[in-house]
């Protein structure tokens, strides 16, 4: 029997807001989420990339959030400036499509904090930001921790660890003892685990298993050849498939601004997402490949964790992970939504035995294939491809 919206509690206009978007059936985790998230139950959620979280916790807020009141009623924490962005572009979509008067602002540092304090005085329903400028501004007043009914915690793997997990404390210690708190992430420890229900009360432990299968939309290829010539190879590769966007994965996030560099060298348009960029030029990258400004975007597992990007016809990899998990991570962006995609990877001889594994591990075909006359073709063919 297949499961809708509206038999978890949602209204009809949120439902509505979400036909906008083509969902009409509720993930696994958002179908044991959301009726206990309804009743105010604390959470700890995990489920892998691209399952619905977001929506898991953010339609339940929609349900709860008193929209007559102009105060500030739920936080959700982020761990980096893209994805508070993109949980802010959410909720902004949900409200518009839904006709759902709920209100929002991104909260995070090396931004100018007058302009935050501005946008908070127009007393939005939800903040989503960094732990520590959220705390800066509950210690100076300008949010109001008392009125907070929700704290989501995001990516709570990395949140909870060593070096967040004091600013998120003191954040929970603001908010009266009533409050809601759900921690959500893709990958979960025992330790982790352990940590959010020290913060919660009596908590609902929520495991999706993870689907060891591949998206059957995506068409898996490899090409060989020099180290030095992967740059050169994958410049020839957009010539030939002339992708609309698409994202290329390297393995060394310091290496993300030199190869972003040699690719514009050669007119091609694209664009890096790396540990120290700042603010604008996050928002420049990913506003440029939403929009097709940009044909490319480069980056590191870090860098495009949580990233959702829609539309995405290619993934090249560069490099290729030594973990199985962050092969099907990386190729899950493509082949999206009933879409076709295609993931390519630029390997050399010694990293073909990666490729057999991962063939192995997930029950694929990972085609070779090579360059020829500006198409790609069946290694050991020379006639162009159907």
């Amino acid at each position: 029997m297949t499961i809708l919206f509206d038999k978890l509690g949602i209204n009809l206009n949120l439902v509505k807001g979400l036909e906008k978007e083509n969902i009409t059936k509720p993930t696994d985790i958002q179908i044991k989420t959301i009726p206990l998230a309804l009743q105010n139950k604390d959470i700890i959620g995990q489920s892998e990339t691209g399952s619905g979280k977001t929506l898991a916790y953010l339609l339940p807020i929609f349900e709860k959030i008193d929209s007559s009141k102009r105060e500030m009623q739920a936080i959700v924490l982020a761990p980096t400036h893209e994805l508070a962005m993109q949980i802010n572009e959410e909720i902004k979509i949900l409200s518009d499509n839904s006709k759902v008067p709920i209100t929002s602002t991104t909260i995070i540092g090396e931004v100018n904090v007058k302009r935050q304090i501005e946008k908070l005085k127009e007393k939005p329903h939800i903040i989503v930001g960094s732990s520590g400028r959220i705390l800066e501004l509950i210690k100076k007043k300008k949010i109001k921790a008392h009125t907070i009914k929700t704290i989501v915690i995001d990516e709570g793997d990395r949140l909870l660890n060593p070096n967040n997990i004091n600013n998120v404390k003191a954040i929970i210690k603001t908010t009266m003892r009533d409050r809601q708190l759900m921690a959500f992430s893709a990958t979960i420890n025992e330790k982790t685990i352990n940590i959010a229900k020290d913060l919660m009360k009596e908590p609902e432990v929520i495991k999706i298993k993870q689907k060891k299968e591949v998206n059957s939309n995506i068409n898996h290829l490899y090409l060989v050849g020099e180290q030095r010539d992967k740059i050169q190879i994958l410049r020839k590769l957009v010539a030939a498939l002339k992708p609309k966007k698409a994202l290329v994965f390297i393995n060394k996030s310091q290496e993300i601004e030199v190869t972003t560099a040699k690719l514009q060298y050669h007119h091609i348009k694209a664009y890096g997402i790396y540990g120290n960029a700042s603010k604008e030029e996050r928002k420049k990258a990913l506003e440029g490949i939403r929009s097709g400004k940009f044909e490319l975007l480069v980056a590191s597992d870090i860098a495009a964790r949580g990233l959702d990007i829609k539309g995405v016809t290619h993934i090249f990899n560069l490099d290729l992970p030594s973990d199985s998990k962050d092969y099907l991570h990386r190729v899950g962006r493509t082949g999206r939504a009933g879409k076709l995609g295609t993931a390519i990877s630029i390997v050399t001889k010694k990293e073909i035995s990666l490729i057999k594994r991962y063939e192995k591990d997930f029950n694929i075909e990972i085609l070779p294939k090579k360059l020829y006359k500006g198409s790609l073709i069946d290694f050991g063919k020379k006639q162009n491809l159907k």
